[in-house]
């Protein structure tokens, strides 16, 4: 036993010393730089790139067998030697394990690429550089090469037959690795530097692990570089991946992939963070088909302005795409996110590489919108803190890289739900929808911290506030391409409840109309037309309102809350125009005429006529005995409103009571919210007068002024015009008894109504009675 042991020790010591004997011998003998010219001839008919070998080529037989080549260059057959190269390297290395080649066979054990350079173009045709090479490559298949290239690695002397290349590659590593692509079709420089890539035990049949690292930059300019401006997006990259490379199938599958990113755009953004993880990854070569199975995509978005931290998002998805018959399929989507987001669905992708179209199917879980709105930078101030917490949506969902479409949404917000169908353009110049609902209560969404009740009450003021932003984009409504139908059983704004609403918009070319509104309002119903005209520098507006037998008891009741003390039945129509993009401009430019009219109106809890007629008699020294009906009603309430640059004025005020006329003028500056009215009260004898009325009673005005502010104090609004009174029962005795009674007239009247302001108590109405009497007698 101790015999043999000897015999194959020493066996293996003579097989050792051949073997250094071999690599002395080739190494010191054989002069590396004979394989030149065999070596670039071979690249050249292979490839057809023209190989320049500029530094040595050098054998190395410690602490491995292999060869190196420094400093070799590549030109595409169109280049010259004095252009760019196509492809180049500092330094490549090849080493062989050496107990293989005592058993006739090459075992690559290293390989090294240091420094590698290639430089990839595309023209303004869309001409790619490396074609060529790609079409000459096709033309030769693996047994030709391996025919060519095994006598080059082996020796000249060497008979390619009597050697067997195992392709179990101990370790490859390419470092430093610099590529360029520039692209003069859309002017972006991309650069993939410094690219470090790594592989143990490399075989074409097992999975072997590998590890890449490289930072990814563009330039959106050609000459940034020359020009030392930094990248308009920078990308670090790290993979880390089990690849397995089925040559025969001509398949390549990562497994257990992890591929993560961090993104720049520009110098001083925030980096945005990327994470790929995936079970399997298959990409079928020959038949262009690709396939991700158990995908999830993380992200650790940042924006400094809007938010702290990182905004952590994941998708979950399994991908089958065919590219040789363009269609895809993004299956078992799951989007999560923070304040409970969580979308589902899937997309089937057709015409991919010509021009992509995708349907499918998705649904939202109820989450908080809120947050998410002010991630975007917008300020959120509603007057429900509760609105948009609890919004959810499913819908199919169908497109293209212009645009998106969800037919048969149903939408869920707060609690409102609409059904119909949305369409967009992904550029902004195009809006479609059709939306039923069940019930929309703006008020909760209006700015503001006040209830929906509070800014009710302040309606008026609110809405003729000044500000100072703009109330619609203008570029925006330039370009827009708009059709939209909304429909709301019971819709609520400002307080005010509206039923049945239907709203119909069309636009283009600058021009969008309101081409319907219809609702009804309080048992009556509100309709408008009108126009916005944003060709111009400031935008044109125009409507047409319309409003039909609207009670207005509850409508008074809703905005002050009491008790109305008026009835009846309000209608309006008319025409108004104005101009600009800001709400004090938008007053201050508005034009336009207006046609009012109540209808079955009535005064209530007070009947006018009764205290009238009772006043009468009293000054006539009569009683009036007839039962009175509680409320006072119009005969006829009308106005025709003209609009001025803001300012609403009428000069034919007219109101009816049976036996009495009221008759005013006046004006509103929506502008400050001043108002000044006056309205005169006369006693008419008519067949269906509540009393017997002195004739000289039926020239005398009652004159009453209302002016101010609505900020005021309401019960200082309005009060009895005594100078008007003075002075129209002046002008009425005056012509009776002629100029020469008009001192004592005056003076007369004047006692008697300065004994009045002096007393309103007990007496004032007899003092009234007798000083009217000695007038009229």
């Amino acid at each position: 036993m101790k015999q043999l042991l000897r015999i194959l020790l020493a066996a293996v010591g003579i097989l050792a010393m051949v073997a250094v004997a071999a690599v002395v011998y080739v190494t010191t003998f054989l002069d590396p730089e004979d394989f030149k010219p065999r070596l670039t001839a071979v690249v050249e008919e292979q490839t057809g790139l023209n190989l320049a070998l500029e530094g040595p080529i050098t054998w190395s037989f410690y602490p491995r067998i292999g060869v190196s080549v420094e400093q070799a260059r590549a030109w595409l057959p169109e280049q010259s030697q004095d252009d760019t190269a196509f492809a180049a390297i500092n330094r490549a290395e090849v080493s062989v394990a050496f107990a293989p080649l005592l058993r006739g066979e090459i075992a690559v054990d290293g390989l090294t690429l240091d420094g590698m350079r290639l430089n990839l173009e595309k023209n303004a045709e869309g001409e790619a550089n490396w074609q060529p090479l790609l079409e000459r490559l096709s033309e030769h298949n693996n047994e030709t090469a391996e025919t060519v290239l095994a006598p080059a690695s082996a020796g000249p002397n060497v008979d390619a037959g009597n050697l067997s290349v195992v392709l179990n590659i101990a370790s490859v590593d390419i470092k430093e690795a610099d590529i360029r692509y520039r692209d003069e079709q859309s002017q972006a420089l991309w650069r993939i530097q410094p690219l470090n890539m790594s592989g143990t035990n490399v075989n074409p049949v097992r999975s072997f692990p590998l590890k890449a690292m490289f930072t990814l930059t563009k330039h959106n300019r050609l000459d940034a570089e020359v020009l030392e401006r930094g990248p308009d997006l920078s990308s670090d990259v790290n993979l880390e991946t089990r690849l397995r490379l089925g040559l025969e199938e001509e398949q390549i599958v990562f497994e257990n992939t992890q591929l993560t990113t961090q993104t720049r755009r520009g110098a001083d953004s925030e980096p945005q963070q990327l994470a790929l993880k995936a079970a399997e990854i298959v990409a079928r070569m020959g038949e262009r088909q690709l396939s991700i199975r158990q995908g999830v995509l993380e992200t650790g978005l940042r924006h400094a302005d809007n938010w702290q931290g990182s905004l952590a998002l994941s998708l979950a998805f399994g991908f089958d795409g065919d590219f040789a018959a363009q269609t895809a399929q993004l299956k078992d989507l799951q989007l999560t996110g923070p304040d409970g987001l969580r979308v589902s669905g899937h997309l089937n992708l057709e015409q991919l590489l010509d021009a992509p179209q995708y349907s499918g199917q998705l649904t939202a879980a109820p989450f908080n919108l809120r947050p998410w709105i002010a991630r975007t930078g917008a300020s959120l101030d509603t007057a429900s803190e509760a609105a948009l917490s609890d919004v959810a949506l499913t819908s199919p969902i169908e497109g293209s890289l212009e645009r998106v479409a969800l037919p048969r949404l149903s939408l869920v917000v707060d609690d409102s739900t609409f059904t119909g169908d949305v369409s967009a353009a992904l550029d902004g110049n195009q809006l479609s929808f059709t939306l039923e609902g069940d019930a929309l209560n703006l008020d909760h969404y209006l700015p503001g911290a006040a209830t929906a009740q509070q800014a009710s009450r302040g309606l008026l003021r609110k809405a003729f506030a000044q500000s100072e932003e703009a109330l619609l984009p203008q570029e925006w409504l330039r370009t827009l391409t708009l059709q939209g139908d909304l429909s709301v059983e019971q819709l609520v704004l400002a307080g005010l409840t509206f039923s049945n609403t239907q709203l119909a918009l069309r636009g283009e070319n600058g021009s969008h109309r309101l081409t319907s509104f219809e609702s009804g309002f309080y048992e009556g119903e509100l309709n408008a037309t009108g126009q916005l005209d944003a060709t111009g520098n400031v935008l044109e507006w125009q409507l047409s309102p319309n409003v039909r037998n609207v009670q207005v008891a509850p409508l008074i009741e809703t905005f002050s809350e009491e008790e109305a003390p008026l009835r009846g039945r309000f209608n309006l129509e008319g025409a108004l125009t104005t101009q600009g993009n800001r709400r004090d401009v938008l007053v201050s430019n508005l034009n336009g005429e207006l046609d009012a009219r109540l209808n079955d109106g009535a005064i209530l809890r007070s009947n006018v006529s009764r205290e009238m007629c009772e006043l009468v008699a009293e000054l006539e020294g009569r009683e009036v005995d007839r039962e009175w009906h509680p409320d006072t009603r119009f005969e006829r309430f009308d106005a025709t409103f003209q609009v001025r640059n803001g300012v609403v004025e009428s000069d034919d005020l007219l109101v009816r009571l049976p036996g009495i006329d009221v008759q005013g003028e006046g004006s509103f500056n929506l502008n400050s919210l001043d108002f000044n009215t006056q309205a005169n009260a006369r006693l008419v004898d008519t067949g269906d007068a509540a009393c017997q009325v002195n004739p000289r009673l039926q020239q005398l005005p009652l004159p009453v002024r209302c002016e101010g502010h609505v900020g005021d104090d309401k019960t200082q609004w309005c009060r009895f015009d005594r100078t008007a009174f003075q002075a129209s029962v002046v002008d009425l005795l005056r012509g009776e008894a002629g100029s020469r009674v008009e001192e004592e007239l005056e003076e007369r009247l004047g006692e008697s109504l300065d004994r009045i302001d002096e007393r309103l108590g007990e007496g004032a109405g007899q003092e009234l009675r007798e000083g009217i009497r000695r007038l009229f007698n």
